[in-house]
């Protein structure tokens, strides 16, 4: 058997070459002609190199003569010939776009698909979903946002926002709200736990004891969250909830911010505000009650402890909620 004499590596290419080998982020083929230049330099016999490498003998008699020839840069793919794609992707984005993304009324649909728009053109939906993902457009998605019509939107802005970033001196700024209408579900079915490569399972069929109102303030400075639960959201329930916050709070200023719910304005509640001069209300803005950080714990406390939880009744959900918030 012949053996052919080894490789020549040219100045610097052998830590470039080894440098390949070891690389996670480039094709395996790069990694496997990289390996056959090594091999060769070190003089093993094609047969031993193709055998080590899985190749086949032409394969590395090739490659070390394209190396000889160009260098590592000749191990990388060579451009191929062929006719070039005839499909235009600003085409494609434009026919995404046109009408403001709205599919032709005789299609009777209110979005694109990549099928859809695909059979529009003519072309393979793996196309129009490659474009898409280049182009980052996803005509399936939809987002809501709303416009507040409130004539005082800049001032309550600035109103609260001053609160939460320059609250005055000796003071404490809280945010109420109440979360109603919270349901306390009892599946039909024990919950299934959680197993590899299973989620936790729960019925879909459930009963329901009834309902809860969750009046809870939010001291912004600490995150502390005085709670209470009652059965509905009047105004009656929210001057009593009010009572226990600033008992809560004694004998210091007491800012309170929420949204401009009708029972937080009654006149009743107005009364008992002007007996009580240390407690003020700070309105947030008409459809802008995100901008109450109590919000923020609602959403928290719904995801951890409430959506996925089984009660077998509204004391027991009382329970999990006051549980989870001295928690």
């Amino acid at each position: 058997m012949s053996v052919a004499a080894p490789l020549v590596l040219r100045d610097g290419d052998r830590s470039r070459l080894e440098a390949l080998t070891r690389s996670s982020s480039i094709r395996a083929a790069l990694a496997s002609r990289a390996r056959i230049v090594l091999l060769a330099a070190q003089g093993l016999p094609n047969a031993e190199i193709a055998r080590r490498t899985g190749t086949s003998r032409p394969t590395v008699v090739d490659w070390r003569a394209r190396y000889v020839d160009g260098g590592i840069t000749a191990l990388h793919d060579q451009p191929r010939s062929g006719r070039p794609p005839q499909i235009d992707e600003l085409d494609v984005v434009v026919a995404t776009l046109a009408e403001d993304g709205r599919p032709p009324a005789r299609l009777g649909v209110t979005h694109w698909s990549a099928r859809l728009l695909a059979a529009e053109l003519g072309i393979s939906f793996a196309t129009v979903a490659r474009i898409w993902r280049k182009w980052n457009l996803q005509p399936w998605r939809s987002e809501t946002f709303t416009f507040s019509t409130d004539p005082e939107l800049d001032a309550k802005i600035r109103d609260v926002v001053g609160l939460y970033m320059h609250p005055p001196e000796k003071a404490v700024v809280v945010c109420i709200d109440e979360k109603s209408q919270i349901q306390a579900l009892d599946r039909t079915a024990p919950t299934l736990p959680i197993r590899l490569g299973v989620p936790e399972k729960q019925t879909h069929d459930y009963v329901r004891h009834g309902t809860t109102t969750l009046f809870a303030a939010l001291e912004v400075a600490t995150g502390r969250v005085e709670p209470r639960c009652q059965p509905r959201h009047r105004h009656q329930e929210f001057l009593r909830f009010l009572k226990q916050v600033a008992k809560a709070y004694p004998r210091v200023k007491l800012h309170v911010v929420c949204d401009n719910y009708a029972t937080h304005k009654h006149p009743v509640v107005k009364t008992w505000l002007a007996r009580n001069p240390r407690i003020s209300l700070h309105f947030t803005p008409t459809s802008g009650s995100w901008l109450n950080m109590v919000e923020i714990f609602f959403g928290i406390i719904t995801r951890q402890a409430i959506r996925r939880g089984t009660f077998t009744s509204v004391p027991d959900l009382i329970e999990a909620i006051t549980g989870f918030i001295d928690g």
